[in-house]
């Protein structure tokens, strides 16, 4: 059977620690603070011809589990962690066609300040940057950032539909052809189209222009992880790649179905917007030594169910060290103003499991479909669930991030996909949206 290729990215959680505690990981506790491992992997994934490179960010020090900070400094759980337009920099310069994606949040930038960084960074970059707009979910970095709390959940959104409105417009105030650099003339910009944007919202206002000039890309691509119902209507809107995290193939679909449904809903093409659905494989030699190191994987994340309570609860504002682990989730009342999908997901996927059972076939299998076997057998499931699904591509994510498994991926998974025609061999272009676009 022939299969159409898809999209490939990476979700690095973070320019922090990988894999704190994790075999192969080398001398990770003091090396993460140099940019080397991180442009290390930039460079193997441009060699197998990956659309993009996400860097997830947050910018405070959980303490959700226990109401203490303790278990995530202990165990490196998203801390420490540095600024990633600083490394998404780094990563570009060393870098030619590979889309360099940070996260940035709306509320912890002027919406001036982070057009005009996106667009320095997409100049620099020759139109490879991508932005994960975030409108942020946890009163701590709120508090950080002076503010008293986040605002719920809609509202956030309210917030961000117009932070999208005016930085549109300042990426907009110059037009594409407003540098004309004639020498003849003396000219370098004409004033005529060159614009004041004068944008003043309920929550937001700039004057404008944009100093730095016009995007090679007239805007950064727009990755999104919009989840909730409000979320998912957001990033059909303002998406070109939308970040997913659901469980199961049907899943899958349906949530894909439902977001390019919305798109046209909004006057949006849905083929220009890349679901990429995050998944974690194992790889082995064979299928016996993957489904062995899987095994391996799995108890060393039972040994661990704190800290992957501790994770979850950071990213859902919940104190999960308040609940007894052999109580059935569904007996438990838990709410959140933080990720959505992300506990919504959480309950539907869990039945009648307690919460140790949960947690463990939920965050210590992480991913939307498991993927474990030699390369071809992962490929060949690979395209089975792109098949199903409908598209557009793989987010690969893992909790062990090292070299090791770097290598496994783009030197062992890649050639069977292109192999099977379903990974580019080469890139079709040089800027990251026209990339994105060509299947």
């Amino acid at each position: 059977m022939s299969h159409r290729p898809f999209h490939l990215g990476w979700f690095l959680q973070g320019s922090s620690v990988q894999a704190w505690g994790e075999p192969f990981t080398g001398a990770i506790g003091r090396d993460w603070r140099s940019a080397e491992f991180f442009v290390d992997i930039a460079r193997s994934l441009e060699r197998a011809r990956f659309d993009y490179l996400l860097i997830e960010d947050s910018s405070y020090v959980g303490e959700s589990y226990g109401n203490s900070r303790d278990i995530y400094l202990q165990g490196g759980l998203s801390v420490p962690r540095q600024d990633p337009s600083v490394m998404a920099t780094l990563m570009a310069a060393q870098t030619s066609r590979l889309g360099i994606v940070p996260t940035l949040s709306t509320f912890a930038y002027p919406p001036y300040l982070l057009a005009r960084l996106v667009a320095t960074l997409d100049q620099v970059s020759a139109g490879r940057i991508g932005w994960n707009m975030v409108t942020g979910s946890s009163d701590f970095a709120a508090m950080n950032y002076g503010m008293a709390g986040m605002p719920e959940d809609g509202l956030r959104y309210d917030m961000a539909d117009e932070y999208m409105a005016c930085v549109n417009a300042l990426w907009n105030s110059w037009d594409p052809g407003a540098l004309i650099a004639d020498t003849a003339s003396g000219v370098l910009a004409d004033p005529g189209r060159v614009r004041q944007v004068d944008f003043e919202g309920r929550w937001y206002k700039s004057r404008g222009p944009l100093n730095s000039g016009p995007l090679p890309q007239g805007r950064p691509v727009i990755a999104q992880a919009g989840g909730s119902p409000r979320g998912r209507a957001f990033a059909a809107l303002h998406a070109d790649t939308v970040v997913a995290s659901v469980k199961g193939v049907d899943g899958m679909r349906a949530y894909r179905d439902a977001l390019r449904q919305s798109a046209v809903a909004q006057g949006r093409d849905p083929d220009r917007i890349k679901v990429l659905f995050l998944v974690s494989p194992v790889i082995g030699e064979t299928d016996e030594e993957a489904r062995l190191r899987h095994a391996q994987k799995m108890a060393r994340a039972s040994d661990r169910v704190p800290e992957l309570l501790a994770f979850f609860g950071k990213i859902t504002n919940i104190n999960f060290a308040a609940y007894d682990l052999d109580t059935p989730v569904a007996e438990l009342h838990l709410t959140t103003n933080g990720h959505q999908q992300s506990l919504d997901d959480f309950k539907r996927v869990t039945g009648r499991k307690t919460l140790r059972q949960a947690m463990l076939s939920y965050r210590g299998n992480a991913g939307s479909v498991e993927l474990v076997g030699c390369p071809d057998t992962v490929a060949a499931r690979m395209a089975e669930v792109m098949q199903e699904v409908g598209g557009d591509g793989f987010l690969i994510s893992t909790n062990d991030t090292s070299r090791r498994i770097i290598a496994e991926i783009t030197d062992g998974l890649v050639p069977a996909l292109q192999a099977r025609g379903l990974a580019r061999r080469e890139y079709g272009h040089a800027q990251f949206r026209d990339n994105l676009l060509e299947f």
